[in-house]
């Protein structure tokens, strides 16, 4: 079952509400050839992308928060606030 984007998305902003909190964008575009999602990460001038494997999106939907991709949320955070 494909998931949609939309859902993904949703999930991603209930588990991770510092996105939000950051006015942080955040994009999703999924490689088939990876079978990976690849999440980019926007705030202004600054943008980061990550890899979020089919398999830890579908644990994201199903509620299982996504340790990796939490980490480099945060880190996309401190990188963003240490060029201010």
């Amino acid at each position: 079952m494909e998931y949609r984007y939309e859902l993904l998305k949703k999930k991603l902003d209930e588990m991770y509400p510092e996105i939000a909190k950051h006015g942080i964008e955040v994009s999703l575009h999924f490689e088939q050839s990876k079978n990976t999602y690849l999440v980019t990460f926007k705030k202004g001038a600054h943008k980061a992308t990550t890899d979020l494997h089919k398999k830890d999106a579908e644990d994201c939907i199903n509620n299982v928060k996504c340790v990796y991709l939490g980490e480099q949320i945060g880190e996309f955070i401190r990188n963003f606030k240490s060029t201010k």
